[in-house]
């Protein structure tokens, strides 16, 4: 049988709401990072899927 934490004698019901931490610093760096990759990644399947394209129309 699983256990059940019990606080003041109620069960817990739901999700604990928690503010998201702040990213200071390298953090704020990595998302911008992460975004850059995004891009990158994205143009470059476009620009493979149009040399495709063109490849096998041409």
């Amino acid at each position: 049988m699983p256990r059940v934490s019990v606080s003041h004698g109620q069960p817990r019901r739901g999700a604990t709401r928690r503010r998201p931490a702040r990213r200071r610093g390298l953090a704020n760096f990595d998302r911008w990072l992460d975004r850059l990759v995004d891009i990158a990644v994205i143009t470059a399947m476009l620009v493979g899927a149009v040399a495709l394209a063109l490849h096998l129309l041409l």
